[in-house]
């Protein structure tokens, strides 16, 4: 079993040395895109399904509370998370309908849509950014290698470099607190004056 784990540790070692050599400026964009939403008084939502839900809260959460350091909340919503919501839309119409619905009521261009799909290929989401880039709401796409039909429909996306569900989780939400921490530099840190 040691040895499986030590090569499951150099499988993330390999796919997190190419991540770093090809993802730098992506994060940075990411991380401008989203300050600068917020200092045009925009919120962000993040939508995705089962360990992608899971991670929409994960960094809502990190945003809307702390993540290092001690700052004012900033406007964050993980839109996988309420059920009647969810279950109605669902009920009444169409799974495929349960975010949109959700940014059709809530988003407008001052906000950012940041869409989390490993394959790149979740209807729900495909239908829900198709949405944003019909209305010039900006959007953000985490998906994994291949990227599917997603890559072609976000205003930025980061890749992560793997076919396997789990490493691409990984990096993720590796990445997700690249971001958070970047965004609290670029809002209240050293990099608080830059240009947009």
């Amino acid at each position: 079993m040691e040895e499986l784990v030590s090569k499951l540790f150099e499988e993330c070692r390999s796919i997190l040395n190419r991540f770093s050599a090809e993802s730098k400026g992506v994060i940075v964009n990411i991380a401008k895109e989203i300050s600068y939403a917020f200092l045009r008084g925009g919120k962000v939502y993040i939508m995705g399904n089962g360990g992608s839900a899971a991670d929409a809260q994960h960094i809502a959460a990190e945003f809307v509370n702390r993540f290092k350091i001690d700052r004012p909340p900033l406007p964050v919503i993980a839109i996988t998370t309420d059920s009647s919501i969810l279950t109605s839309i669902s009920n009444d119409f169409t799974f495929d309908d349960v975010f949109l619905k959700q940014i059709m009521a809530f988003a407008n261009p001052n906000d950012v849509v940041w869409a989390i799909s490993t394959s790149g290929n979740a209807s729900n989401i495909l239908k829900t950014l198709q949405y944003c880039s019909k209305n010039n709401i900006k959007s953000i796409g985490f998906t994994g290698a291949n990227g599917g039909k997603m890559s072609g429909m976000c205003d930025i996306v980061l890749k992560a470099p793997s076919k396997d569900t789990p490493r691409i989780q990984e990096i993720h939400i590796l990445t997700a607190h690249f971001i958070c921490e970047l965004v609290d530099e670029i809002l209240f840190g050293k990099f608080a004056h830059i240009d947009e």
